[in-house]
């Protein structure tokens, strides 16, 4: 959705310097599509704002200054430097990276930043930015949220996760234990028919 909603963003504001002026309201159209756009659309004028008054309209090489950029938390700050720029200063944590990285038993925490650390401690530095694209590629194609297509994954035999025969997690189904019947309530016995009185000869 990111990469059909910039071409037409980067062609009105092809500079820092261009979004810097613009409306936030004149934004919103633009990256609609992406969702929560009145927020986007505010921190992207903000961040061009203050890439020009702070950074002469270029952006920063680091971890630090990225951060300080109204809209960028360390996701996007491992993003560009390591995707962009080259010099990773962590690995990027987002939603498919937390849910591999926790399915594949690399990590237990729930926090970016503690996943971010653990994995970081797991992998070599030149593996930050690589390992986490590759994670994220997997986790949209194979490894779904909702449904993970185990059968497909070449990752099945080495995942506590995987739902496959032959693999951790593939736990024999527990037999239903018998359930005690009820005792079958008496059958009413039907009212028994009143005896029919002897007819009596009519009196005069």
């Amino acid at each position: 959705m990111i990469n059909t909603i910039t071409p037409a963003l980067f062609a009105k504001y092809p500079t820092a310097e261009a979004l810097a002026q613009a409306d936030p309201v004149e934004v919103e159209p633009l990256i609609f599509k992406s969702g929560f756009y009145r927020n986007k659309a505010k921190a992207l004028v903000g961040m061009a704002r203050a890439l020009v008054e702070r950074h002469g309209g270029r952006v920063p090489e680091t971890m630090e200054s990225l951060v300080a950029l109204p809209g960028v938390a360390r996701k996007t700050a491992n993003v560009v430097l390591g995707c962009a720029l080259g010099t990773p200063a962590g690995v990027i944590v987002d939603t498919h990276v937390t849910r591999l990285s926790q399915r594949l038993g690399m990590t237990t925490e729930e926090d970016p930043v503690k996943i971010e650390q653990d994995l970081m401690r797991l992998l070599p530095r030149e593996q930050w930015t690589p390992f986490a694209n590759r994670l994220i590629w997997h986790g949209r194609r194979v490894c779904i949220a909702k449904q993970p297509l185990c059968e497909q994954c070449g990752l099945a035999p080495l995942c506590p996760s995987a739902q496959m025969p032959g693999t951790a997690a593939a736990k024999p189904k527990a037999k239903a234990k018998p359930t005690a019947k009820a005792p079958a309530k008496p059958k009413a016995k039907a009212p028994a028919k009143a005896k029919a009185k002897p007819a009596t000869k009519a009196t005069r």
